[in-house]
């Protein structure tokens, strides 16, 4: 019953957000107070794929010859930007906090209204410091389902072209120096990533020409939050 509730849920979401479904009533489903059969707060889940203001975010690990480095990405969903980003050497919610602080940066260093921040269960989303910190910013937190990442395939997504193309790319060391090292090539990749490589979703241009061309359009009443620095 449950994976076949994740199914709907997907296919649903999937379809608003290529615009095949129209924003209309909500159905029952998706309207149940709490936690449902996919173990996510709906109401906010849905403006994911609705709205501008959602940000997905999520770590990953990669071994190096000095011991595991930890990585945590922040995407905005509706450009696929990686707006925050942090490697440490721990997975301490500090980390993450880090990387909010860059990702708030990117967008003007000011109050993020109306965000959305979409992560795992993991111990450092869940935490105090971290949901504290999203409030002070505007945000609001939205917690996914537990061992499973069906409904933050975005940032899953994130980390395994991040692995392919930059961790274990035909370019990349057989294993990794240390924490230093990969900090510096993650740093590279993340913008190639944004202002180079080519983006599917984003009509096969790069995520920050993907931004320019909407505020562009957009310039007297800009709907997403921040505005992106150029």
């Amino acid at each position: 019953m449950a994976l076949e509730v994740q199914r709907r849920c997907i296919a649903l979401l999937s379809q608003v957000a290529d615009g095949e479904l129209a924003p209309g009533p909500t159905p029952a489903w998706l309207l149940r107070p709490g936690r449902d059969d996919c173990g996510t707060q709906w109401p906010l889940v849905r403006e994911i794929y609705t709205a501008l203001t959602v940000w997905v975010t999520d770590l990953t690990y990669v071994p190096t010859r000095l011991g595991m480095a930890y990585v945590c990405f922040i995407v905005d969903a509706f450009s696929r930007r990686i707006v925050g980003w942090r490697v440490a050497s721990h997975m301490r919610t500090d980390m993450v906090l880090d990387a909010l602080e860059m990702a708030r940066r990117t967008r003007g260093s000011q109050r993020l209204v109306g965000l959305v921040a979409h992560a795992d269960a993991g111990s450092q989303f869940t935490s105090v410091r971290f949901t504290e910190r999203l409030d002070e910013i505007g945000a609001r937190p939205s917690i996914g389902t537990v061992a499973d990442s069906f409904d933050n395939a975005l940032a899953e997504t994130t980390n395994g072209l991040y692995k392919t193309e930059c961790v274990y790319g035909p370019d990349a060391p057989r294993p990794w120096d240390d924490v230093d090292e990969l900090e510096l090539a993650t740093l590279s990749w993340v913008h190639w990533f944004n202002h180079d490589r080519l983006h599917h979703y984003c009509g096969h241009v790069p995520p920050a020409e993907f931004e320019q061309a909407f505020y562009a359009a957009q310039r007297d009443t800009p709907t997403g939050v921040g505005k992106p620095n150029t």
